[in-house]
């Protein structure tokens, strides 16, 4: 989930690494379903914006963002504007504490062909040599809009808290990753 804030990031992994940890076998992705082209350019704008946070990218990142975007959606007090989504973010681009990835499994356009929605799991790391508790899985739920320039920008964003996750868990979420955007 990309809408938590790194110290609530970091609030959660030291939650999780207080919890007991249960050998799990990873369940199977859920299928994925055909996407039409224009889903398809999202997905691979989702993608793109995960890459902007694996890379340490700032600018990167900040371009992925319409200028009145809202992350943390749901919350009374969401982050409004890109500029303090960025600032907020700083400390996950950068990725020295916590390693965020996601990557989107569902992508739907609607009657507006300007409007999509996205969402799919996320993982975080806790990058602390000695974590207890190295591994979070959560999911993230994305609304993007199509600016006039053609670009799609994320608009909304909110996600799922993670839960503490196994290694197995982590490498099946990395195994996992689709390499394509399935097309109908």
């Amino acid at each position: 989930m990309r809408a938590i804030a790194f110290r609530r990031c970091v609030a959660v992994l030291a939650l999780a690494a207080s919890a007991p940890l249960c050998a799990q076998t990873p369940a199977a992705p859920p299928p994925v379903p055909a996407h039409s082209a224009a889903e398809c350019q999202v997905w691979a704008r989702e993608l793109s914006f995960a890459r902007s946070v694996a890379d340490h990218d700032a600018a990167a990142f900040a371009a992925h963002l319409r200028d009145g975007a809202a992350f943390g959606a749901s919350r009374v007090e969401p982050t409004r504007g890109r500029a303090a989504i960025a600032e907020r973010w700083a400390g996950i681009v950068e990725g020295k504490a916590v390693r965020l990835e996601w990557y989107p499994t569902r992508v739907t356009i609607g009657g507006a062909q300007d409007v999509a929605w996205s969402s799919g799991p996320s993982l975080f790391e806790d990058r602390a040599p000695d974590a207890k508790q190295r591994y979070a899985i959560g999911a993230f739920h994305s609304v993007w809009h199509r600016d006039a320039d053609g670009v799609w920008r994320v608009l909304f964003d909110d996600g799922v808290a993670p839960r503490p996750a196994t290694e197995a868990e982590a490498l099946a979420f990395r195994r996992d990753r689709p390499t394509a955007c399935p097309q109908g």
